[in-house]
């Protein structure tokens, strides 16, 4: 029996070190970079990680316990303002955050806020929202999440909040682009692996009525070495009411270790079922990575080249990393994302890959292909950021019928079943080059002040558009206008 006593030995020293769950929010130069390891994996995001150290707050106050407890809690807004229209959005609100008993984590961020909104340019992805007349909007923006890790292999959380999946800007498998929905997840963590069972309630407004759907995903993370990183992802999409069946949330999917296909299959339902597969290999700062989304497939239509409407998959390849001179800290990125038509979409929209009309996945949908590159530079408290990107994507026309690139339009009501290529229907080329600047005022609440700078082009606009932005923000989860 003494090889039960080598692998408790192991279970018990390996996995979760702490309780505190990161932020999750976009990759910055003086991040610190992770050494090469077995045990830790960066694709699951928002990570846990070790409380280094307590920061004394402008806007609030950190309280210390024992044994690392701690209780912190300060205010925080969301303000920013462009001239084109005189748009602007403006809230206020509250981020609490503590850990006790090396057990327990708990933060919450809310923030109440209004708004003269024309576009969805400064639109905030909250929750609760609510549009009235004459452009002003009004919205809530809560987010948090319960941590509990019992021991050094089980973590369980709880919350409302977005999760992301990639080493990307993007992620073709599920990313923080859309509005933050409630989820219950199960991430466990042992040898050299790391494994993710999460489940999401989502929703879509029917007729100023909202209506659930439900989403099961696994993910499971393989260090075969200190340097290469295997992902295996599998989610499915389902309603837990229709016309004859009210399933709540199905009791086949909550299984941790059953694969959804050949479930689905087994209890003849029409469900979204999503495969995913993610690599990336790491050297020093410097990461390469690749992402593949197989949403449905047929091998033999493949051969034949017939571009059939239904295999729908799509791809990720990207390159990034961190330098440091006497100038400061950089980060740089390329990544190139592609998606056919209809993939992500489905028969109707309460089972497609999309959560209150946004992508679960890239921000794009379904028949895209872009191309995007950063550049940031961080020291001290200044932020520079440079971005642009260079997109094909296709629109439906206004015949009445999808093109593959609408999500939320049904794939029965295609036009033709074969010869269906990326920017079919209305293609439209176009380009973002965003600019943007930032002084941090505190560091607790992470409250900067911005400016940014948009140039927008594409195939709708007759000459290039410009938006100025500024305002003052506390930065404590991602706030995308880059697509």
């Amino acid at each position: 029996m003494r090889w039960i006593s080598y692998i408790v030995f192991i279970i018990a020293n390996i996995g979760f070190s702490q309780v505190q769950v990161k932020m999750l929010y976009e990759e910055m130069p003086t991040d610190s970079i992770q050494s090469l390891s077995l045990t830790e994996h960066t694709s699951i995001l928002p990570s846990i990680g070790t409380i280094k150290s307590f920061i004394k707050s402008n806007t609030g106050y950190i309280s210390k316990v024992n044994n690392g407890n701690y209780f912190r809690v300060h205010a925080i807004t969301d303000l920013a303002y462009t001239p084109i229209d005189n748009q602007y959005r403006t809230g206020l609100g509250a981020f609490i955050e503590t850990q006790f008993a090396n057990k327990w984590f708990v933060r919450v961020a809310a923030i109440d806020g209004i708004g003269k909104i024309d576009t969805s340019f400064l639109a905030p992805k909250s929750y609760y929202f609510e549009r009235k007349k004459d452009s002003l909007i009004s919205y809530l923006d809560i987010r948090g999440r319960v941590s509990f890790t019992p021991n050094r292999v089980f973590n369980f959380q709880a919350g409302i909040d977005n999760n992301f999946i990639g080493e990307g800007n993007r992620s073709m498998l599920l990313s923080d682009y859309a509005v933050p929905a409630p989820f219950a997840q199960i991430r466990t963590k042992f040898w050299r692996l790391e494994y993710l069972m999460l489940y999401q309630f989502y929703r879509e407004q029917v007729k100023s009525q909202w209506k659930s759907k439900y989403a099961a995903t696994h993910y499971l993370s393989i260090n075969a070495t200190k340097w290469l990183n295997l992902g295996f992802f599998e989610s499915v999409i389902f309603q837990p009411k229709d016309t004859t069946l009210n399933r709540s949330f199905d009791a086949e999917y909550l299984n941790p270790i059953v694969f959804y296909r050949p479930q689905e299959y087994s209890m003849g339902s029409s469900d979204n079922i999503i495969l995913g597969f993610q690599i990336s290999a790491k050297y020093k700062g410097h990461t390469v990575y690749a992402q593949a989304i197989l949403d449905e497939f047929s091998l033999s239509e493949l051969r034949k080249k017939t571009q059939w409407w239904g295999n729908k998959y799509g791809a990720q390849f990207g390159v990034k990393g961190r330098f440091e001179n006497k100038y400061g800290n950089f980060f740089y990125r390329s990544e190139f994302n592609v998606a056919r038509p209809y993939t992500y979409s489905h028969a109707n929209y309460i089972e497609n890959y999309g959560n209150q009309t946004y992508s679960l996945a890239n921000p794009y949908g379904g028949s895209f292909a872009e191309v995007l590159g950063e550049l940031k530079w961080q020291k001290s408290n200044w932020i520079i950021k440079f971005f642009a990107n260079y997109f094909l994507k296709g629109f439906d026309k206004k015949d009445g019928l999808s093109y593959g690139g609408d999500i939320y339009q049904s794939y029965n009501n295609r036009p033709h079943e074969y010869y269906n290529k990326i920017g079919q229907g209305f293609g439209n080329n176009g380009a973002r080059i965003i600019l943007s600047a930032a002084y941090r005022l505190d560091s607790a609440s992470n409250l900067q002040v911005f400016l940014e700078n948009h140039l927008r082009t594409n195939n709708y606009l007759k000459e290039p558009s410009y938006y100025f932005v500024v305002g003052i923000r506390s930065c404590l989860w991602n706030d995308y206008r880059n697509y």
